[in-house]
């Protein structure tokens, strides 16, 4: 019976899946487990065969976690927001949600494949309005909270107000100190915008006029985006902005408490950028304007001789004289392109220009050169540095290219060739600092600085607060609406704000976003009372609805439309999709009432009237309807339900005449306002910043999880996931995971306890090599005897380095003349390691190893490449052992291609195979060191083969220990084996020490310290014995050759050697 993967595969794939094998419950007498990987970016490429490497490991220790009687939570979903998705509509005009589903359906199908162990019941999509429902409503909470540093964690705003009344603050407004009572609505909003964590403000973005969006650092490299090469530049903008500031020393201290590895931690903190020192202000000359900086070297302050501000400061106009202005404007042109990321990383090319001005240094009354410099950046610190060319590299590359002078203030180094950083010596050529040391100078000069009023002492961080919008369409629509100016949030019951149709996805001509492009992209607020409307009450002849009435009249909207009468469904489907060439509602509340049918544009609304309408009270009831709502700018129409079923195109046709002629655009009256929705979208990082949370109650439509599902599962006890998200997505996820721990949404204030970043797996790219001027290829070994062009061809026509030379010529139209010159009868191919990517055709589909070997084969070969945290070399060579370990295991079962398994006792050799690799796998995955498992399965089979056993006692567990890896392979042997119940229903099998033990030793028997034979021995044997058992022996005679020894040396369990 040879072992056929596909009718396995397929077999066991359709059964976990129709039985729910992985469905994942609350169950409080468990342990829990919680298994997350960063769940992906559906592309359109799909899969390749570096995405799997850390969903497999995720697997098989969701896997061995269940078997260990852990009730595991493995889930999967998709971050299916992006910008690829964007970019392509722009350019098919294809909606964006259509080529997501799509790719969404390629991309579980290709999971699928693999067998993992996901409760697809959990399934979560970023862009799906019941998810980032959840997401608009943090972000409501973000806007409604504030950070008290007093009790250091978030508040909601409220108490911030509270404060600003008890306390008595006054707040300067145009000259005139105000209490905030005071205060008209505009003034608190702008007051409350400096506090609120969701915040609008304005700052410097990566904005791509060619994308029409801004961008993050990461999706910015040498000055153009990242996709489709843009050019980028610098702007400032007024964003929405979320202001992880707050949190930057409790996302550094916290580091300490969790379980992550150091390098991870290490780029953490980098990011967080925790620096002590001391604002500093410097006087610009002749001028009443002043630049402050903030310094880490407030002891080296003697030795300022220029200063620098970046590109983009404030006063960089102000501060430029008539004679550099040219100088500078060009300098600022040919900056702006350049991401904060690669100012920062780029230390060898030095550019600057000088303003023209002056500052006076603030003890020594100096004059010191501003210049403009790009390496400074300015949204860190203040955007201004007092470069101390002699004790920091970058200011030391700067003086050196533009020779300006370079002042040791600290003893040490040799400042002829580079700069002394070390923060220990003496202090020189530093007045009342002199003599002492760094440590001591430091505490000296922040003093001096704090009694002359020049600064103070303060923390800074490099961590900056994160932009929040984004001038895309495909992305989370923000739930703010402007009223007369001011940002105001949704109601929480008016969640989701669904993302709306527009006719293109590109900005609008005066470079709105595309939301702008919006038919009625505005809030029409709950009817409230307007302030006339209070005043005139009685007198309008009816009460205007409160919220309470205007939540009844939404549910009994919803009724009515979840129960038309005939004659509605009849004119709904000829009004319904702007079938008119006017957007229609059907029961639509307007201020206190329930219209049939509305036209907002043209401020129409159309009845349905039954018989009951004819009773006097009803019709009296109607006429004040009428007459309200006309004076609210409305023009009401009505029919019968008879007109409407039997002359439905004489209705049709008045409405359209009506259409034709109404008012060119509504206009609400008092109290029924429509104000502008925002246009920016949510970034590419608000969805995935809390989706560990979602999973563990996707379903609940009252809250982004259940009280009782968060109080179970609580955090993520394994994550893993690509080094790309270590810095920007791990800092927002912790982020809003400790904002929603202070708010008492959720009981953790990290998101993951165990976090491991996997490494690459990198493209093993292939290289045919064309004599330049021909169509002639000629074999790497010959190429050098040629004049050639290396050029990528697509490695799945190239096996083991030898190229295929007819998928070749088949591969591209210019190649179907190619001529071979060949080495061997081969043409083959140069080879190198590279990324995986298209573009060097060296991307390898998991869907190819799957149909040729089997997913259990691709499973074991991407954990046996190599440690899961290092990039590595894809290469199919080693793909064919794994495939002949898979027969070898299957072949222990079956034997001459029969099923045969013994109910024989097993021997001591072959249950210590077995248990010495029990012990060995639960060692490797709690160590997360996966490939060695391989090895050790590999090891195991090689010596029960060799012992020939095919032992129930021995290959029942070997079935189960494997299964984590291979687990459709070892499903299919558990059944086999006569069971019913998945193998994934069973216990780890618990190693048995007492296998382990050795009881006897093969000892090399030696004759002069040369090792001549080897002799098993019993352990318990003395050592006398050992030595007379090893003399009287006949091979032992023949190498003394007759000889006496001079001494036996036996040293137990370890080693006979004869001294002649």
């Amino acid at each position: 019976m040879e072992y056929n993967f596909r009718e396995v595969e397929a077999k066991w794939r359709a059964k976990w899946a129709s039985e729910k094998t992985y469905k994942s419950e609350i169950k409080n007498d468990q342990p829990k487990c919680y298994v997350l990987d960063m769940f992906p970016y559906p592309s359109g490429a799909g899969l390749h065969v570096g995405h799997p490497l850390g969903y497999i490991a995720s697997d098989i220790y969701a896997r061995y976690k269940r078997l260990k009687g852990f009730n595991v939570l493995h889930p999967m979903g998709y971050d299916s927001f992006g910008l690829p998705a964007e970019q392509y509509a722009i350019q098919t005009g294809q909606h964006p949600a259509i080529t997501t589903e799509e790719n969404i359906n390629r991309y579980r199908e290709q999971l699928d494949k693999i067998g993992f162990s996901f409760d697809w019941d959990r399934e979560v999509r970023t862009s799906d309005p019941s998810y980032y429902k959840w997401t608009q409503w943090v972000f409501i909470q973000l806007f409604n909270s504030w950070y008290d540093p007093e009790s250091n964690k978030a508040e909601a705003i409220e108490s911030l107000i509270q404060k600003f009344k008890v306390q008595g603050s006054k707040f300067n407004v145009s000259g005139v100190d105000k209490s905030w009572d005071e205060l008209n609505e505009k003034e608190q909003s702008d007051i409350l915008m400096e506090h609120r964590l969701a915040y609008l403000g304005e700052a410097y973005v990566n904005w791509c006029p060619a994308l029409g969006t801004v961008l993050a650092n990461d999706e910015v490299k040498d000055g153009v985006s990242e996709r489709g090469g843009h050019p980028v530049e610098k702007k400032l903008m007024k964003q929405w902005s979320m202001r992880i500031t707050a949190y930057a020393q409790r996302l550094l201290d916290d580091l300490e408490g969790i379980d992550w590895t150091e390098s991870i931690k290490e780029s953490q903190r980098y990011w967080i950028g925790r620096s002590e020192g001391s604002s500093l202000k410097f006087n610009v000359q002749s001028s009443t304007l002043a630049l402050e900086v903030f310094t880490t070297r407030p002891d080296t302050i003697f030795g300022v001789s220029f200063m620098v501000i970046a590109p983009e400061h404030e006063l960089v106009a102000e501060l430029t004289s008539a004679d550099q202005k040219q100088a500078v404007e060009d300098y600022l042109e040919k900056t702006k392109n350049r991401s904060e990321r690669e100012r920062m990383a780029d230390v060898k090319n030095v550019t600057g220009v000088f303003t023209g001005a002056y500052a006076i240094h603030p003890f020594s009354g100096k004059q010191i050169p501003v210049w403009i410099g790009d390496y400074v950046l300015a949204g860190y610190g203040t955007g201004a540095v007092m470069a101390v060319a002699a004790h920091d590299s970058r200011d030391y590359a700067f003086a050196k290219q533009f020779n300006l002078p370079i002042l040791p203030v600290v003893e040490g180094g040799e400042i002829e060739k580079e700069a002394y950083e070390s923060k220990t010596g003496k202090i020189i050529n530093s007045d009342f600092l002199d003599g002492l040391e760094v440590k001591d100078a430091m505490k000296k000069v922040i003093a001096k600085i704090e009694d002359l009023s020049l600064g103070k002492g303060k923390i800074n961080y490099r961590l900056r607060d994160a932009v929040f919008g984004r001038q895309r369409y495909w992305g989370e629509p923000i739930p703010v609406y402007y009223k007369n100016g001011i940002p105001q949030v949704l109601p929480e019951n008016e969640l989701p704000l669904v993302l709306p149709e527009v006719d293109k996805f590109l900005p609008t001509e005066d470079g709105e976003p595309p939301l702008a492009r919006a038919k009625d992209w505005a809030y029409m607020a709950s009817p409230q009372p307007s302030p006339k409307e209070r005043e005139l009450g009685d007198e309008l002849g009816f009460e205007t609805a409160d919220k309470n009435a205007w939540n009844v009249l939404k549910e009994n909207a919803r009724e009515n439309r979840e129960n038309p009468t005939e004659a509605e469904e009849r004119l709904w489907s000829a009004l319904r999709n702007s079938q008119l060439g006017f957007k229609f509602r059907r029961q639509h509340s307007i201020d206190q009432f329930i219209a049939d049918f509305a036209c907002l544009e043209k401020a129409l609304i159309v009845e349905v009237d039954g018989e009951i309408h004819n009773i006097p009270e009803n019709r009296e009831y109607d006429e004040g309807r009428t007459f309200e709502l006309k004076k609210k700018g409305f023009q009401i129409i009505r029919f019968t339900n008879e007109e409407v079923l039997t002359q439905l195109n004489v209705v049709i046709d008045k409405i359209k005449s009506i259409l034709s002629t109404g008012s060119p655009l509504f206009r609400r009256g008092a109290g029924g306002e429509a104000y502008p929705y925002e246009t920016t979208t949510m970034p590419g990082w608000a969805g995935s910043s809390w989706y560990f949370l979602r999973y563990m109650d996707p379903k609940n439509d009252t809250a982004f999880a259940s009280k009782e599902a968060v109080d179970y599962w609580q955090n993520v006890d394994l994550y893993i996931g690509g080094s790309e998200h270590a810095t920007g997505h791990l800092l927002y996820v912790r982020f809003w995971t400790k904002f929603l721990n202070d708010r008492g949404f959720i009981p953790v204030n990290e998101p993951a306890k165990k976090l491991i970043n996997q490494g690459m797996i990198q493209g093993r790219s292939n290289f045919v090599y064309r004599i330049n001027g021909t169509n002639k290829f000629v074999s790497f070994g010959l190429k050098n005897e040629h004049a050639t062009t290396a050029l990528h061809v697509d490695v799945n026509i190239v096996d083991n380095d030898v190229l295929d030379l007819e998928a070749f010529k088949n591969w591209r139209e210019e190649y179907k003349t190619a001529e071979f010159i060949l080495e061997d009868g081969k043409y083959v191919c140069g080879n190198e390691v590279e990324k995986m990517s298209k573009s060097k055709w060296n991307v390898v589909s998991p869907d190819l190893i799957v149909e040729k070997s089997g997913a259990d084969v691709l499973r074991l070969y991407e954990m046996f490449l190599g440690p899961l945290e290092l990039s590595k070399p894809w290469n199919t060579n080693g793909i064919s052992g794994v495939s002949n370990f898979i027969r070898k295991l299957w072949r222990l079962y079956n034997q001459d291609g029969v099923w045969s398994v013994s109910e024989e006792k097993a021997d001591k050799k072959e249950l210590k195979s077995l248990h010495k690799t029990i012990k060995k796998i639960v060692e490797d995955i709690e160590r997360f060191s996966f490939n060695t498992s391989v090895s050790n399965f590999m090891i195991c089979v090689n010596e029960l083969t060799e012992l020939k056993c095919n032992k129930r006692e021995v290959l029942e567990p070997l079935a189960i220990i494997i299964s984590p890896y291979a687990p459709h392979v070892a499903e299919e042997l558990w059944e086999k084996l006569g069971h019913t119940e998945s193998i994934f229903k069973q216990s780890f099998p618990a190693v048995n020490e007492s296998y382990l033990v050795e009881s006897s030793f093969n000892y090399p028997i030696s004759f002069n310290g040369k090792t001549r034979f080897m002799q098993e021995l019993d352990l318990s044997v003395p050592k006398e014995e050992v030595e007379k058992i090893v003399m009287a022996m006949e091979k032992t005679q023949q190498y003394l050759e007759g000889k006496t020894p001079k001494k036996v040396i036996v040293v137990p369990g370890k080693i006979v050697n004869i001294v002649l």
